[in-house]
């Protein structure tokens, strides 16, 4: 069985490892879609702007309907970077409103809007899975964002061990594994997840696939 890697920023294939490639259509960008590969496609906060959302979102909404195609995103809010945050959450309301509209779940990035998602979530009334990629908060968030009924997707940070996301991977099945842009590989990230899990990097992966399919992204 294959190491499924929900969110990576690296292209290009890997034996054994199948990955979702996650690129912004922002203005600015480069466009030419890699072939044959799992994607996921959004308006990356940092790089969104009002100015430019209606030809950006025209581009994504026409590139979103390939069946490669898994996940909207990344796209969310970042109260650190980028446009002003009414302006974000203009962008992401019509990128939660295509996913809708498409029955694509979202990967999202959040960076201390939490609250702020919750509330947009709960506005909307987002049918669609709502991913949490790259969680590293504390585990006390993340018990209350899964109550709300998103999902998180963990990368790097459980790799320390006594960390918020660590401790709370050990106490919850339904997740999801990722590289990112780290500087690691997917298999030591699954290696550390077994660890905390107690098993075996194959139930690892089994488990993974399972959570994948219940969210129809295969």
């Amino acid at each position: 069985m294959q190491f499924l890697d929900l969110h990576t920023h690296q292209e290009g294939k890997e034996d054994g490892v199948r990955r979702i490639l996650s690129l912004s259509l922002t203005r600015g960008m480069q466009f030419a879609l890699p072939e044959d590969q799992e994607l996921s496609l959004g308006l990356h906060p940092w790089f969104a702007t009002i100015e430019h959302l209606e030809e950006d979102y025209s581009r994504l909404a026409e590139a979103v309907k390939e069946t490669r195609v898994k996940l909207i995103g990344e796209c969310g809010l970042d109260r650190l970077k980028g446009e002003s945050l009414e302006n974000q959450l203009i962008i992401l309301r019509k990128q939660l409103k295509l996913a809708n509209e498409l029955h694509k779940p979202v990967i999202l990035h959040c960076v201390r809007c939490f609250e702020e998602l919750m509330a947009l979530q709960k506005e909307m009334k987002v049918s669609v899975p709502l991913i949490i990629h790259g969680f590293n908060k504390d585990e006390e968030l993340g018990r209350k964002l899964l109550e709300k009924g998103f999902y998180l997707s963990f990368g790097k940070a459980i790799m320390h061990a006594n960390s918020g996301p660590a401790d709370l991977l050990k106490h919850i099945d339904m997740f999801f594994l990722e590289t990112d842009a780290a500087d690691c590989s997917i298999q030591e990230i699954y290696q550390a997840a077994a660890n905390l899990k107690n098993t075996t990097v194959e139930e690892m992966k089994a488990l993974i696939f399972a959570n994948w399919k219940k969210i129809m992204l295969i």
